[in-house]
């Protein structure tokens, strides 16, 4: 996918910073991360008096006092939680599922299609409220061509429909497309060559909810090197979507203990979207 924008996005973004030069507002940059957690400045502590001067001492006491003018009141610009115009231009206008997977084609953008067998592209319902990123394919899902199909796809099955939903409710999908060898983690060249496949799904899908399962995934969407530990559990924003991290079924299988961190994880989401659990029979 040709990733520069066409000619029409760049003349709009170059009127943009036209226009907010000729407001003089300075620099066009902002950190967009804290847009909407700004708080206002504290007002100005009033200095102590300081020792009255021989003029002021002259003055007489019933001389009347004029009060000083009122400082002027300056008009503030709102703040809007919006897109940023950077961001926008990264989406692929008029962008399906089935273009993305054609755009992918039978993909050797890198070394992970020395040794696949399938593609995983990702699979369910392509405008599912809920979508499940993982990190990449394993051998059952290499030869099958389908995400999360093996013990720790039969696991995650378990999770969703727990929350009330079916597997064919949701979209599942990974963050690399090939498997790595051995079940290897991705590295850092596979990764930023192949999520932008994975960006477009989760722009055209516009879920309400992502959940990514391990820290590859939420790394990869959150630009993050921290681990899973320091953010899992706590909601984010990805592109004016909500998503948290939770831990790989993978893991679970190696840490059953830790399915109850994950039940709490998944009440969250279930909370967000107006789902109740499944009742048991």
């Amino acid at each position: 996918m040709d990733s520069v924008p066409t000619q029409t996005q760049r003349e709009k973004l170059e009127a943009w910073l036209r226009y907010y030069d000729d407001l003089n507002l300075g620099a066009f940059y902002t950190d967009r991360r804290t847009m909407g957690k700004r708080a206002a400045k504290p007002a100005t502590k009033t200095a102590p008096a300081a020792r009255m001067t021989t003029v002021q001492q002259s003055i007489p006491a019933s001389a009347p006092v004029k009060a000083a003018p009122p400082a002027p009141v300056l008009p503030v610009l709102p703040v809007v939680n919006a897109a940023s115009l950077f961001e926008a231009i990264d989406r692929v206008e008029n962008d399906t599922i089935e273009r993305i997977r054609e755009d992918l084609g039978e993909c050797t953008r890198c070394r992970l299609h020395l040794q696949r067998n399938k593609i995983v592209f990702g699979q369910g319902n392509p405008r599912a409220e809920l979508v499940f990123v993982g990190e990449g394919p394993g051998h059952d899902e290499d030869m099958q061509g389908l995400a999360f199909v093996g013990r720790a796809g039969k696991l995650l099955t378990q999770m969703i429909e727990a929350m009330g939903l079916q597997r064919e409710q949701v979209y599942i999908c990974n963050v690399v497309k090939c498997r790595p060898p051995e079940n290897r983690k991705p590295e850092d060249d596979e990764v930023a060559t192949c999520s932008p496949y994975l960006f477009r799904q989760l722009d055209v899908i516009g879920p309400k909810a992502i959940v990514c399962l391990g820290g590859t995934a939420a790394q990869a969407l959150l630009k993050t090197k921290d681990s899973i530990s320091r953010f899992r559990g706590t909601w984010f924003d990805y592109r004016g979507t909500k998503l948290l991290a939770t831990y790989h079924p993978a893991y679970l299988l190696r840490n059953p203990a830790a399915k109850a961190d994950v039940w709490k994880d998944l009440q969250k989401v279930m909370a967000h979207l107006g789902l109740q659990p499944k009742k048991s029979r």
